[in-house]
């Protein structure tokens, strides 16, 4: 039998990311489409999870160069960067329909631990950005084997 350590926060990113969804849906938004469209923020999409001996980010990044991502880390708080340039081959006024967006974004996420920012790996290809953070060594699940009498 393994023991988990109990996290009371585990949740609450999860709770935090459906409250977050409510509060947009409720936005009252233009009934027209296209006006919609033309107020596009972009915010890649991001997994975390968490393996035996790393924390794990990986991010959506299409169209993005590689020069213009970046990952900083400061106080246990891990910020990716970047921006999406915009395609300038076509003019503005030849489009029938524009739906992607362009621009800069910026994520940050908090990690649950202090992490040596030496030690972090990232990797960028086919515009999946990888970030791999070692977990501290205190932080590694141990396995106990108990005795039976």
């Amino acid at each position: 039998m393994t023991l988990v350590r109990w996290d009371p926060f585990r949740g609450m990113t999860t709770l935090q990311d459906r409250i977050n969804q409510i509060f947009d849906n409720a936005v009252v938004r233009s009934k027209d489409f296209e006006d919609d469209m033309n107020l596009c923020a972009w915010r890649p999409a991001v997994d975390i999870h968490d393996n035996e001996d790393a924390i794990v980010i990986t991010a959506e990044l299409p169209g993005v160069d590689k020069k213009d991502v970046s990952v900083e880390i400061k106080e246990n708080v891990i910020t990716l960067k970047g921006e999406k340039a915009i395609d300038n081959e076509v003019k503005e006024e030849s489009f029938y329909r524009k739906e992607r967006c362009f621009g800069s974004f910026h994520r940050a996420f908090t990690l649950p631990a202090a992490v040596k920012p030496d030690k972090i790996k990232a990797n960028f290809k086919d515009g999946i950005l990888k970030v791999e953070i070692p977990k501290p060594e205190d932080e590694k699940p141990r396995q106990i084997s108990v005795n039976i009498e």
